[in-house]
């Protein structure tokens, strides 16, 4: 068999053992050892293995994703998520839906300083549920604004998605840290929106709050001081160029500590649960990189990802119709694969087109990101979901879906925007040198 016609049969296996339930992780290392052993020796596979693994584990560039993951988890185990949601509620409670926007302002809020999207939709989950329920709001609005503002996280800097891309692609991660911070803004807007638009044409969904005096909204303030400190510090510094993404990791995850300690909140305990889920996530994203990049080699070497390029950049359509169904395809796998799995599962291959096409990497990243923000919460798969599900158990899974159907036609709108008008989304980045 020629290499095109192995790497044929090791995508239609990566598939098949993905249907099968199988962790991706162990799918792309297996896929990419079995290829790369026919093509070139059980040897080299095995060499591959090594040496792939010591890279990834060893890397100095990945060692900002545990920076930023405990940076979150310490934020949420110090309470720093609820001074969000209280913030975000005594200016936005009044308003019809006025609970479920807040909770989409502190979803962005925290994303600041988590990174991940399941993660935020965890910590809101816990945080602004209970207060729906007593405020008599409808389940499944809450629920879809709490799975559809928890995304925002894989949006907001810093991002675990964005760093995995940039180290993919040779990227810069600050200018994509940047890049995501309007897009990120526009769209918690629309998912206001959204809600808004809701709750007027059925005002039970989610009855008012009640008023709060300009001085208890003000006074609720200081409940976001601290999230933006620690916001423009990492990427005020990095934006100037005071210090790289991996010296910025390491200053928002010093600067959240100091927080929980100023605020006597830094105990043993939260120190200990935040490093254990730290080490947890940090080993879990570890792995799928590792296994992604052991794939990326097996497709490298079948020259199918050049072979695609050439073929699809040769194809007698303008260049936005070729995006148009890339896109397309990120939005259907979206809804059966895990998003990080599946950027690194397709990055290798549709990378090459997108710098033929002539394409600017560093926008792709940001569309990518927003598509898969779709795969989330969206059936069958959409991770947001189950976690919201998983704690509220009384909240069935379809309801969570049913729920957030609104918010994925925001995040359609979106797409279309920033496809449109690219400049949205380069226009921060373009000032950074």
């Amino acid at each position: 068999m020629t290499p095109i016609q192995v790497g044929i049969l090791g995508c239609v296996l990566l598939l098949v053992l993905l249907a099968s339930s199988m962790p991706a992780a162990f799918v792309m290392a297996t896929v990419g050892v079995l290829g790369f052993a026919i093509i070139r020796s059980p040897g080299a596979a095995l060499s591959m293995i090594t040496s792939d693994l010591y890279q990834t584990l060893s890397s100095y560039s990945l060692t900002v994703i545990p920076l930023f993951v405990f940076m979150g988890q310490v934020a949420f185990h110090a309470g720093i998520s609820r001074r969000l949601f209280n913030t975000a509620y005594q200016w936005l409670g009044a308003l019809p839906g006025g609970l479920a926007m807040a909770t989409v302002g502190a979803c962005t809020g925290f994303g600041a300083i988590c990174g991940s999207g399941p993660a935020t939709a965890a910590t809101m989950a816990s945080v602004a549920l209970p207060e729906m329920r007593r405020f008599r709001y409808d389940m499944e609005l809450g629920s879809g604004a709490v799975a559809a503002g928890g995304s925002l996280g894989m949006l907001i800097p810093p991002s675990v998605v964005f760093i995995v891309y940039a180290i993919m692609t040779e990227q810069s991660v600050g200018k994509l840290f940047i890049a995501g911070i309007v897009p990120g803004l526009f769209i918690a807007t629309l998912f206001c929106g959204t809600i808004y638009l809701n709750c007027i044409r059925n005002p039970h969904m989610g009855p008012r709050g009640p008023h709060t005096t300009w001085r208890q909204k003000f006074a609720s303030l200081g409940g976001v001081a601290e999230t933006l400190a620690i916001f423009v510090l990492v990427m005020g510094g990095m934006f100037l160029g005071y210090f790289t993404p991996t010296e910025a990791a390491a200053i928002g995850a010093a600067g959240t500590l100091i927080v929980a300690l100023v605020k006597r909140q830094l105990t043993w305990r939260v120190l200990v649960r935040s490093i254990q889920e730290t080490i947890r996530t940090s080993c879990m994203v570890m792995i799928i990189v590792a296994g992604a990049v052991m794939l990326g080699h097996f497709l490298a070497v079948t020259r199918i990802p050049f072979a695609l390029a050439s073929w699809l950049s040769g194809l007698p359509l303008p260049g936005w119709a070729i995006m148009g169904f890339i896109i397309l395809f990120y939005l259907i796998c979206g809804c059966f694969v895990d998003a990080l799995a599946l950027i690194l599962l397709t990055i290798p291959i549709f990378y090459p087109v997108i710098v033929e096409l002539g394409y600017d990497p560093i926008w792709f990243g940001v569309i990518i990101v927003v598509v898969t923000q779709m795969g989330v919460i969206s059936p069958p798969v959409g991770v947001n979901a189950y976690v919201v599900s998983g704690i509220e158990r009384d909240i069935p899974l379809q309801t969570v879906f049913k729920g957030a159907l609104p918010f994925l036609g925001a995040l359609i709108v979106a797409a279309a925007l920033l496809v449109a008008f690219p400049q949205i989304v380069l226009f921060l980045p373009g000032l950074v040198k």
